[in-house]
């Protein structure tokens, strides 16, 4: 699926337009609309905005606003959105079976009951709607998904430190941690050192972050910085419709900092914290 930014980006070129001209003409600026269409604000253009770019690119169907309205909904609701899609379309492909089974049986074939004590008939549910308890660990009628998340290095609550993976590839690390409920694959794990996001977070904490999961106001964070990759971890804002972004320390002891957008190279969302009792 398309991001807005994308649709933008494409719309613009198949008009002949420019950036600027687009930005103008919207009473925007040149370098928030390249951050639109490159996907680097954290939130969606606002509703106006997007009216305004439609109204300049022509779009008549209201496609933009309600790309936007889409990347604004939480991201739990659009995996729930997007699994439903799914979950029809196999049900579709098992409906068809089902009556093409049927009718090859009025012309001398096997009928649904031969099929299912053959097996043929569960082997192709499975294949369609897949095993009734797959890469997780069953409880009941219920599943528990389990993801090895990687534990990586170290993040600092406090001043922007250098990070390094020990060039570790995605998903690689010596030590890894079992964390129930989450379905990111590049999810890691990084040891929380030094005071400032105390205190709700202790140094020796582990934290979980995920880069598949939506960032918005208020969220802890861990946070790469251009241009040599430094990183910290620190509760997120963003300001001028995500031009600006704070890392704002929990310990009133330690200042806020505030970057442009390009100087933040990734945000990646914690999602769980495992402290020692």
């Amino acid at each position: 699926m398309q991001t807005v930014g994308e649709m933008i980006r494409e719309l613009r070129h198949d008009r002949g337009l420019t950036l600027a001209e687009v930005a103008e003409a919207i009473g925007s600026t040149k370098s928030y609309l390249s951050m639109i269409e490159n996907h680097r604000v954290a939130k969606p253009p606002s509703v106006a905005l997007l009216r305004g770019l439609e109204g300049v690119l022509g779009v008549r169907d209201g496609r933009l606003h309600l790309a936007g309205d889409w990347e604004r909904a939480p991201q739990a609701v659009r995996e729930q959105v997007q699994q439903l899609a799914v979950d029809v379309a196999r049900g579709r492909e098992l409906a068809r079976f089902i009556q093409e089974s049927a009718t090859v049986r009025s012309g001398g074939g096997r009928n649904l009951d031969e099929l299912y004590r053959s097996g043929e008939l569960r082997r192709r549910i499975e294949r369609t709607l897949g095993p009734q308890q797959k890469d997780g660990v069953g409880i009941g009628h219920h599943e528990v998904n389990l993801y090895r998340v990687p534990l990586v290095n170290k993040v600092a609550a406090g001043y922007p430190t250098g990070f390094t993976d020990l060039d570790y590839p995605a998903r690689v690390a010596d030590d890894y941690l079992s964390s129930p409920g989450l379905s990111d694959p590049d999810a890691f794990a990084a040891t929380v050192i030094g005071e400032s996001m105390m205190p709700d977070y202790r140094e020796g904490d582990i934290v979980v972050f995920s880069p598949a999961a939506e960032v918005s106001d208020g969220c802890d964070c861990f946070v790469r910085l251009e241009p040599d990759h430094e990183t910290t971890f620190k509760r997120v804002f963003f300001a001028e419709e995500g031009a600006l972004v704070r890392l704002q320390p929990l310990n009133p002891k330690f200042p806020p900092a505030v970057y442009e957008r390009e100087q933040v190279a990734g945000l990646y969302r914690a999602m769980f914290r495992y402290s020692k009792l």
